[in-house]
């Protein structure tokens, strides 16, 4: 299984590039390379702006289609590489632990023949750490083109594997994993962390 960040957000709440934002000396995006390189063979990165992440030495994939997005993005992966499933998280995402990484993945190989396998923390699915099956790709497809584009909403009519919250809290007692920063609030309250 190979692991895809997705990088290709528009950064409207937040004048920066996302991944690029400093946690404790190092950009967000280079810590989470270091994180899935320890557990993946491959990463690749989902992006409309290679150029800023040449540097990465990872291979890049663009948007399909013109919807931005994290389902476009996963779509997009999924076609592509042609992979029977792809381990998904995005770049703005400082303190996934390996060790949830390891137990999603390690769940979805002793549970074959899901559509998805996704965490559940404060009681909502969390989409973007995950596993995603190319098995989705013609409905993943469909919703987007019909503008449903909320993972959340999506992944309710699929057959999918929830870790529970019980399980993600004896890993990660307090969710740090689904930090993410979107705005200038969320960073400041990262850099507490």
């Amino acid at each position: 299984m190979n692991a895809l960040i997705l990088a290709g957000g528009e950064n409207k709440r937040i004048p920066l590039i996302k991944g690029f934002i400093d946690i404790k000396g190092k950009r967000i995006i280079d810590a989470n390379l270091e994180v899935l390189r320890d557990i993946f063979d491959r990463i690749i990165l989902s992006t409309n702006n290679p150029e800023l992440y040449f540097y990465l030495g990872v291979p890049m994939i663009g948007d399909i289609y013109k919807y931005k997005g994290p389902m476009t993005g996963i779509l997009s992966s999924l076609v592509s590489l042609g992979e029977e499933e792809i381990f998904v998280t995005a770049c703005d995402m400082p303190f996934i632990k390996p060790e949830l990484i390891r137990y999603i993945v390690d769940m979805w190989t002793k549970n074959r023949g899901w559509d998805a396998a996704i965490p559940v923390f404060n009681g909502k699915s969390q989409p973007l750490i995950g596993i995603y099956s190319r098995k989705i790709i013609k409905t993943m497809e469909d919703s987007i083109k019909t503008s449903k584009r909320s993972l959340r909403d999506f992944l309710k009519k699929r057959n999918v594997l929830y870790i529970s919250e019980e399980e993600v809290r004896r890993i990660d007692p307090f969710g740090r994993s689904f930090v993410n920063i979107n705005t200038m609030e969320d960073y400041k309250e990262a850099l507490k962390i």
